[in-house]
């Protein structure tokens, strides 16, 4: 199973039509959204995935009842941090701000996913994978990526925009 990874979109919109594209072609079968949303019009274009969304809230995800009701509006997974998921046998956990993962909180996860620095980071042993595909909020010109992760083999893959 692939798996589409996006972080903080911070309402660019025009950023955000470009992700639904990028993961439709690379028919990823989930995304899952780190964090930091913003606004629940983001979410409306997020709708057009072809696949199921699930995330967290991040710190500048302030118009939650606006992003609840879309979120609920859409059929989305979207909750407080931590989120953990099991799927095809790999233990997922995603937070919004790495420092969540002070401590052992990511022991025994496959998969630990996070946003909210705005840099790619990816860290890989034999067992894990810790990973954020970046910036894609147009903040830094040119460094726009998104990642998707084969949850078979934990390889890491960015697409940059």
């Amino acid at each position: 199973m692939k798996i589409g990874v996006v972080s903080d979109t911070h309402n660019n919109l025009r950023n955000v039509r470009r992700i639904v594209e990028l993961f439709n072609a690379s028919g990823v079968e989930r995304v899952i959204h780190t964090g930091d949303i913003t606004q629940a019009k983001t979410l409306e274009i997020f709708a057009q995935l072809d696949a199921p969304l699930f995330g967290v809230y991040g710190n500048n995800d302030q118009e939650r009842p606006a992003l609840e009701a879309a979120v609920a509006t859409h059929g989305f997974h979207f909750v407080d941090p931590p989120l953990e998921l099991t799927w095809v046998q790999q233990q997922i956990l995603v937070v919004h701000d790495p420092l969540e993962l002070e401590g052992p909180m990511h022991d025994g996860h496959n998969l630990v996913l996070h946003g909210h620095t705005h840099l790619k980071r990816i860290e890989q042993s034999a067992r894990q994978l810790i990973f954020n595909p970046g910036e894609c909020a147009g903040h830094m010109e040119g460094l726009n990526a998104i990642g998707v992760v084969d949850l078979t083999t934990l390889a890491p893959q960015l697409l940059g925009f």
